[in-house]
């Protein structure tokens, strides 16, 4: 019996997409080099509406995002050490962590980013979840009936990523200086993520940076509100949810080693 391999379940998939909607993409085809190939797969998911997908196309999809993730080095969040009783810090790409629930900076729409091969965490959780998490986004939003308030939260399973649950909350966007109100609605973010998370008894949440990539939220005071919040979240205090923030770069994660680790 001939194994499928990850190129063939890549071209499969790539067709698939490209099939659903023949007059938007008349004339593209399969690339034939693997790092084409891959941009225009995440391309083709990006800007995929969120809609009922084929039986064939889920089974393909999810095929081939199981077996990426088992070529990606994916982090148990109970192997982190904590900097302070139930608070970790760690470094790395949050679509590898495996703990009960990540966070999305997401936006009003909660739709995640239909920008092609966008570099936002938000592309990112969406792409490699898979194209059943838009879809149970829309369905929220649908039963909402209006656009996500900023400083609220979201739950939706998780789908293809290492973790359980995908917590959605959309921060302030800042323009210009910052205002009391900024800094009360990211608190409110924070402090969404973590009832949700109480109120479903999950054990562990990473956070983000919160507001501070398209947002323009200021990294080192988004952090000392991001810490204080979590600090003074009961659920954290009492023990039941271990948080751990997430950094992707070298400047976040001196602000929060800093502030984690400095005197009371």
């Amino acid at each position: 019996m001939l194994t499928v391999n990850q190129m063939q379940r890549r071209k499969a998939l790539i067709q698939m997409l490209l099939s659903e909607q023949p007059g938007r993409y008349r004339g593209l085809s399969v690339p034939t080099g693997e790092d084409m190939q891959r941009r225009l797969l995440r391309a083709l998911l990006n800007l995929r509406e969120p809609m009922p997908a084929a039986p064939e196309l889920l089974r393909t999809q999810d095929e081939y995002l199981r077996g990426e993730l088992s070529k990606r080095v994916v982090t148990d969040a109970d192997v982190i050490p904590e900097l302070q009783p139930g608070i970790c810090l760690w470094r790395g790409d949050i679509t590898t962590l495996r703990c009960d629930a990540i966070v999305n900076a997401a936006n009003s729409a909660l739709l995640g980013c239909f920008c092609p091969n966008h570099g936002c965490i938000d592309n990112a959780i969406h792409t490699w979840a898979g194209m059943q998490l838009r879809l149970a986004c829309k369905e929220i939003m649908d039963a909402q009936g209006h656009e996500e308030i900023t400083g609220t939260a979201k739950l939706t399973p998780a789908y293809n990523l290492p973790c359980r649950c995908v917590l959605h909350t959309v921060g302030p966007i800042v323009h210009g200086q910052v205002t009391q109100e900024d800094e009360r609605l990211l608190a409110s973010c924070y402090r969404a993520c973590l009832d949700l998370a109480a109120e479903h008894a999950l054990g562990s949440v990473a956070f983000c940076c919160i507001s501070t990539g398209e947002f323009h939220f200021p990294h080192s005071l988004a952090a000392q509100i991001a810490i204080r919040t979590v600090r003074s979240h009961e659920a954290v205090r009492q023990g039941r949810i271990r948080v751990i923030f997430n950094v992707f770069g070298e400047q976040d994660e001196a602000i929060y080693k800093r502030l984690l680790c400095a005197a009371d």
